[in-house]
């Protein structure tokens, strides 16, 4: 597992890391002696990057979280969490300095810490990246010793550039997977310029890239994947990166003959992710062992060859672009 510097913080983190929305809420059931051991398989690979936030079950993926940690002692990883999606309505002026002391002061309970790692603003409205004022509150939670550092987690690739003129933004998370090529055009470059992390979201396409869903696959009520296939609870591109099923699954058959040996399709997948360089961190979700270690497993993958990297690109080009490219 290689590690790489997250931004500018002067902290390094592997480059797999482990998402944990998949342990809190909306992927159906969640066993919490299941979750706690993918923690700790995750944690005994090699990972050292945690990403959750406020929200994933009310707070419980960060209890889960603290949990692990507790029990493991030595060396903590670095923990990413998030803020704003409590909120009853997402508006620029739901982002008060109250308010957003509130949801940190919460998830250092959670979390059972006395500063948090990282903070990142969590898809909120495009209008707020153009209100200075929001970033100046963070820099004064720094001040205040709450958090080390602040970022954003964006839907759009214009949200994320806008990010980037903020010199207190030290990293951005963003969707990124070979079914959702578009932040590699132009934002990539632009971060490493700034020297800016990047954390590659939803890398499985909300499993569509480990090859294991067919038309007739049933997802349970309360995963986001039966109940946000159109966008209802949230916006749709964090749902199976909102390629349209169907069309997801037709692209998958296309990228399947490209996976050699005795890889699976999911590492095969991350491994397209870390193909670039500009990405720190990508972090797939795991709900048992192991799927923790496979994920992790991914890192050690030979790189791509150019033609396999060429043939991804034509398969995005053709079936999977014009759902997704300008959307987001």
């Amino acid at each position: 597992m290689r590690s790489k510097e997250f931004g500018r913080t002067g902290r390094t983190v592997s480059e797999i890391g482990f998402g944990a929305w998949a342990i809190g809420a909306a992927w159906g059931e969640v066993n919490d002696e299941e979750a706690l051991a993918a923690l700790h398989a995750a944690l005994d690979s090699g990972v050292t990057f945690i990403d959750t936030a406020d929200v994933y079950g009310d707070g419980h993926s960060e209890q889960l979280i603290a949990k692990v940690i507790k029990e493991r002692g030595g060396e903590k990883p670095f923990i990413a969490t998030k803020a704003g999606r409590r909120l009853s309505e997402q508006t620029v002026a739901g982002y008060s300095m109250d308010n957003l002391t509130a949801y940190i002061e919460r998830s250092l309970k959670n979390l059972q810490t006395d500063t948090l790692d990282l903070v990142q603003l969590h898809c909120p409205p495009t209008d707020l990246y153009y209100h200075p004022e929001v970033f100046e509150r963070l820099d004064r939670l720094v001040d205040h010793g709450k958090i080390r550092n602040y970022g954003v987690s964006v839907e759009r690739v214009e949200e994320a550039l806008k990010a980037l003129e903020y010199p207190g933004v030290v990293s951005v998370q963003i969707i990124f997977n070979a079914f959702r090529q578009r932040p590699a055009e132009r934002f990539f470059a632009l971060a490493e310029e700034t020297k800016t992390a990047i954390i590659a979201r939803v890398p499985l396409a909300s499993g569509l890239l480990s090859g294991k869903f067919k038309r007739d696959t049933k997802f349970a009520e309360n995963d986001h994947r039966l109940f946000n296939r159109n966008g209802e609870a949230f916006d749709v591109g964090e749902t199976f990166s909102g390629v349209p099923y169907e069309k997801g699954l037709e692209a998958v058959e296309r990228v399947r003959p490209l996976v050699s040996g005795d890889t699976t399709m999911a590492k095969f997948a991350l491994r397209w992710i870390l193909m670039f360089d500009a990405v720190t961190v990508a972090i797939p979700g795991a709900r048992n062992p192991a799927q923790a270690r496979s994920n992790a497993e991914a890192a050690a993958l030979a790189p791509l060859s150019v033609e396999t990297m060429e043939k991804i690109e034509q398969i995005y080009q053709e079936d999977i672009k014009p759902f997704v490219h300008q959307r987001w």
